[in-house]
């Protein structure tokens, strides 16, 4: 088992003495190594609270996560960003990328924490926007491309670590159907390939296209 959620709970304290606000109930979810789940509801279900703590994003306030048989639920921050930098790739919405710098520079950054030497980064950043059709755009700066493109450079940047799973949080919120197929196809290719990917949509064209669907709905899990 890749995945093992099991009893997650995340509260987040309220102000003036309020009584906690209680965002997962008692959540239970298991993943295998080399599906594609869509993890869906509506907005404010507890869909991206539950991403965040699968990517170590976040802590329970109670509960255990087992990623590849460790409990990773109480380890320290710094450890968390440690497993989050190897295990994961992160896809958002609205693209997260530096707009100033151009294709090859974002995918590339990931590997700055790495302190590899310069032409290794961008060779492998290279073959990362190869592998999403877009290393004739990798001199582009990232305020010039659309959104589809933008989205196709995310990926590449998620990916450029080789992570065993690739995390995204309403990845075509901001597309139009035809790019939304694209990314969808190009998530499907990866997925093939063997990475684990996680998809938090509330679109059901998205959500179909994976091989699970898991819904959420007022911070509790109804069907896996």
């Amino acid at each position: 088992m890749l995945i093992a959620l099991n009893g997650i709970s995340k509260s987040y304290q309220a102000s003036h003495g309020a009584p906690p606000y209680q965002v997962l109930k008692d959540a239970n979810l298991s993943i295998d190594k080399g599906e594609m789940v869509a993890i869906k509801g509506s907005s404010g279900a507890g869909k991206s609270t539950l991403l965040h703590i699968i990517g170590c994003l976040d802590k329970p306030t109670s509960g255990s996560y087992l990623l590849n048989g460790q409990d990773v639920s109480q380890l320290s921050l710094s450890k968390l960003a440690e497993i989050r930098n190897a295990s994961f790739g992160f896809v958002m919405q609205h693209f997260a990328l530096i707009e100033e710098d151009n294709a090859l520079q974002n995918v590339a950054t990931p590997l700055l924490f790495a302190k590899a030497r310069r032409s290794q980064m961008d060779a492998r950043a290279m073959e990362q926007l190869r592998n999403v059709g877009m290393e004739q755009m990798a001199n582009k700066r990232i305020a010039t491309l659309s959104g589809g493109e933008k989205q196709r450079v995310a990926i590449a940047r998620a990916m450029v670590n080789n992570p065993e799973i690739i995390l995204a949080d309403e990845p075509t919120g901001a597309l139009d159907r035809a790019n939304t197929e694209k990314i969808v196809q190009l998530f499907q290719q990866l997925n093939e390939k063997g990475k684990t990917i996680i998809i938090v949509t509330h679109d059901d064209f998205v959500a179909q296209s994976c091989r699970r669907i898991v819904t959420i709905a007022d911070g509790v899990i109804k069907s896996t």
